[in-house]
């Protein structure tokens, strides 16, 4: 029967083989995945294209091979920031505790450097969504990946110093220029972000097109750098949706030296990742550094660093993926300020504080401020405090608790990063406070550690309304409370916005408060 079968068969294809029928199949199928117009072509020419728009945008395709080589960990890093048992439980009672946010979009690109460079199409070619690593670089990075599989770490050496160290470091100054792309908005944004690193740091920044080491800022899609100095010419791009000052200041924090908080070596400490949120393709780029790569100085981690991305960054689901051990912080992470901590870093980073130890005019600065080292007479003061030597505070003797009444506001984003109010509650005053900006935060209360609560509210698009009651605690024993005065309508005004109302008028320099008052009570915060 077999012998017969394949009699049969050996005749069927030697009539389809003298039919023309697999040569013509052939053909077809040449034709289809190899010849001009097939398949093959076009699956080359989208490849060619991509690399084509990689080269445009970042001036070479080594970035997509350093993608491709880390993609390839995604394996080990997913193993790596799976929780134990115990420690995924504790998670879920923090996740448990948080109140249900209701966020926003205001613009359109986005609000946040992640949200930018998803859009823009660039965060799938980049280190952590807006970081380009050098081939040394991305070497530390599998290197980190690779030994923290292990468990064998390498010694350790001091934060941010990679093999090239002290190369990386701008000892002469940083010099920038602007590309013939970079439009008037640009340019205002940048000299404002790099104005606040040159005038708390001894790191002089500078416009000089003709150094030899040089930050060309230019527009490019996304907002991105390098770390560090790279020597020659390096990019530094604020694309369409980049043009804050927050960001600016962002990714030249990345070009002095810094890689992200969230990436600390004991980031364990204060933060969970909760990789069951994290889209698929960035398990690599949660890893943490080790202590080969970053020491920091043995300053604490900061939630409201400049440098730390907000909570839902890199969430498939738009859930947490960073999650705050002290969850009081969850609405603070993606700060659109420079921290205390993240200024202190800096100077110590680059030997500023050096600058004013010898100095017999220096200032004496006091609750944890210290010298300015561009002017040793001034002080560098933790957030909330003021005076010229940091030491406005209130009476000993008292702890005060703090009691949210009412947050009005249309712009809930990550990180509070539109307008909001800090409670600096927290024991660690040098740190960043707790920061809300949620219709949801309302009622919520907070007791200080000591007689000393700054308070900081701060708006860039909108009058808003915050009510905040407090009250001293002496003994166990509340004291009288107090509230903060609520702003009035006038007699017989309803609080309702009228058809006109916009985001645009509650933010004109033009008009004056009644007028606003009269077209946008509600959306400017009148009521």
């Amino acid at each position: 029967m077999r012998v017969v079968l394949l009699t049969l068969l050996t005749l069927l294809l030697a009539i389809c083989v003298s039919g023309g029928f697999l040569s013509n199949l052939g053909d077809k199928v040449k034709k289809t995945f190899g010849g001009k117009g097939g398949i093959g072509e076009k699956l080359k020419n989208i490849t060619m294209s991509k690399i084509e728009k990689v080269k445009k945008i970042f001036g070479s395709a080594t970035v997509m091979k350093i993608k491709e080589k880390l993609s390839k960990l995604k394996d080990k890093a997913k193993k790596l920031l799976e929780l134990p048992p115990r420690m995924f439980a504790a998670l879920k009672e923090r996740l448990a505790k948080l109140r249900r946010i209701k966020h926003v979009q205001v613009h359109e690109e986005g609000d946040t450097i992640e949200q930018v460079n998803h859009k823009s199409e660039v965060d799938g070619f980049l280190y952590q969504s807006d970081i380009v690593l050098t081939e040394g670089q991305a070497a530390e990075r599998e290197a980190e990946i690779n030994e923290q599989a292990s468990g064998k770490l390498r010694s350790r050496r001091q934060a941010f110093k990679d093999r090239r160290y002290p190369a990386t470091l701008w000892e002469n100054g940083v010099n920038y220029y602007f590309d013939f792309n970079a439009n008037e908005k640009l340019r205002s944004v940048f000299k404002k972000g790099a104005n606040q690193w040159h005038q708390n740091t001894c790191i002089n920044i500078k416009e000089d097109s003709e150094a030899k080491d040089k930050i060309r800022i230019f527009h490019e899609n996304g907002c991105w750098s390098h770390v560090g100095r790279i020597g020659g010419k390096q990019d530094l791009s604020l694309g369409k949706g980049c043009h804050a000052v927050s960001t600016a200041t962002h990714e030249l924090g990345h070009a002095l030296g810094f890689y992200h908080t969230m990436a600390r070596h004991d980031r364990d400490d204060y933060i969970t990742i909760n990789v069951q949120n994290i889209r698929v393709d960035l398990y690599d780029q949660f890893t943490k550094q080790t202590t080969a790569t970053n020491e920091n100085y043995n300053i604490t981690y900061d939630y409201g660093s400049i440098m730390n991305y907000d909570g839902r960054a890199g969430s498939y689901n738009g859930e947490y993926v960073i999650v705050p051990n002290d969850v009081i912080y969850q609405e603070t992470l993606g700060s659109p300020f420079l921290a205390f901590y993240d200024i202190l870093m800096m100077n110590t980073h680059y030997k500023c504080l050096d600058k004013c130890k010898k100095d017999p005019k220096a200032a004496k600065c006091k609750m944890g401020g210290y010298p300015n080292p561009r002017d040793c007479t001034k002080c560098i003061c933790p957030s909330g405090y003021g005076g010229p030597l940091c030491d406005q505070r209130s009476p000993a003797g008292t702890q005060i608790e703090v009691r949210i009444d009412k947050i009005s506001g249309e712009f809930a984003v990550p990180g509070c990063r539109y307008f909001g109010v800090e409670l600096n509650t927290q024991k660690d005053q040098l740190a960043t406070g707790y920061r809300f900006c949620a219709k949801e935060d309302e009622d919520l209360s907070l007791l200080a550690h000591s007689n000393r609560v700054p308070i900081i509210i701060y708006s860039r698009v909108a009058q808003t309304d915050i009510i905040i009651q407090y009250r001293y605690v002496t003994d166990g024993k509340p004291g009288p409370k107090v509230t903060t005065p609520r702003p009035t309508l006038p007699p017989g005004q309803k609080c309702e916005d009228s058809p006109a109302c916009t985001v645009n008028i509650c933010k004109s320099k033009v008009l004056d408060k009644e007028n606003k008052m009269g077209m946008c009570p509600k959306l400017c915060g009148f009521c």
